[in-house]
């Protein structure tokens, strides 16, 4: 299975431990893993660290992103990267769920981006539930930041450092604290 039709196929469902599924993703995950640790072992330079973030993400890398060490993934087939992309250090990405970045998106040190979360029934919690993260263009997360599952971030949007971010921001605003709020338009 290609990770669009693992990605399509787990959207909105239950993911229990012992099922197929769940174990398949974490065959693929214990693989990244691995990819992950040897980009962080050691300094890289940004072309070395982009051609490790082709092979983990499985996609083209554009040489306008920037990605600053140590940068985390536990899944890594989920991520979208854009255009113009910068990310500062200690980033980590949850993204089995899905998480595309657009174009001129700006992530300081210390964001985490989560798409998937653990069920809430207690008899169920160790499965999993999934949902899409989706920054826009120009977008920047401050320090920080922590990006819930389902989230989208609006274009242009700032959201200050952190903050945690349970609903969809709209374009143009900045949004502070924990659950972020709109308090002011720009």
């Amino acid at each position: 299975m290609n990770r669009h039709q693992l990605l399509v196929k787990i959207q909105g469902i239950e993911i229990l431990p012992g099922s197929r599924i769940y174990d398949e993703i974490h065959v693929l995950k214990a693989n990244n893993e691995q990819l992950v640790m040897e980009m962080n072992e050691k300094y890289h330079k940004p072309e070395e660290i982009r051609r490790y973030l082709q092979e983990i993400t499985g996609r083209s890398i554009d040489d306008s992103v920037t990605v600053s060490q140590p940068f985390y993934t536990d899944f890594g087939k989920h991520i979208s990267f854009g255009k113009d992309i910068f990310i500062n250090q200690n980033v980590t990405f949850v993204d089995l769920g899905g998480i595309v970045i657009e174009d001129h998106v700006l992530i300081g040190p210390m964001c985490r981006i989560i798409s998937v979360n653990h069920l809430v029934d207690p008899k169920k919690r160790r499965g999993l539930s999934v949902a899409s993260v989706k920054i826009e263009e120009n977008a920047w997360l401050g320090a920080n930041v922590t990006i819930l599952p389902g989230v989208t971030v609006g274009k242009n949007s700032i959201v200050a450092a952190d903050s945690t971010v349970t609903k969809d921001v709209p374009e143009n605003v900045i949004v502070v604290g924990s659950p972020a709020k709109v308090i002011k338009e720009i």
